[in-house]
């Protein structure tokens, strides 16, 4: 049963004692904050306690890897969320930031075989950013978690 079509008073069972970190850049703060909130508010609707969310910051989405790599290795955490948001600029940084961000936290998840919900947004404009951090187009944020106690719940049907 995925989490998607899970009752949602059988996927708070599932997820009442999960414990996630959500890493988020404070670059583009505006947009990561909008991600978080939602990021946030989908986990405890699916039944994980508010305790049980710890919000780690770093500079940028470049350091996201790092993070959650410490974050899944200190044990303390059933599931991960990075957020951030990269905007295309005038110079070739957008590719190897965003590049690099999305291999190491790929790697990351499997590494260190942990549930990770990916919620970076990879935009060309300021106005598609938010369009995804809670306007038209949804929040991507919201999505990565739901993703992320999604993977948390497969992984302990698989596991027993």
């Amino acid at each position: 049963m995925t989490a998607e079509k899970s009752h949602p008073q059988e996927l708070a069972r599932q997820l009442y004692d999960a414990s996630f970190c959500i890493v988020a850049a404070r670059f583009n703060s505006a947009i990561v904050d909008q991600l978080i909130n939602g990021a946030e508010e989908a986990l405890a609707r699916a039944g994980v306690r508010p305790s049980a969310i710890e919000v780690v910051r770093v500079a940028g989405a470049y350091e996201l890897p790092f993070a959650a790599q410490r974050a899944a290795r200190s044990g303390r955490f059933d599931g991960i969320v990075a957020l951030g948001a990269v905007i295309r600029g005038g110079t070739p940084h957008f590719e190897f930031i965003s590049a690099e961000c999305m291999a190491g936290l790929t790697r990351v998840a499997l590494d260190c075989d942990i549930p990770l919900g990916n919620g970076v947004l990879t935009v060309d404009t300021a106005q598609q950013a938010a369009d995804r951090a809670g306007g038209s187009e949804g929040n991507k944020g919201e999505e990565a978690a739901l993703a992320a106690a999604e993977l948390v719940t497969l992984a302990r049907q698989l596991e027993s």
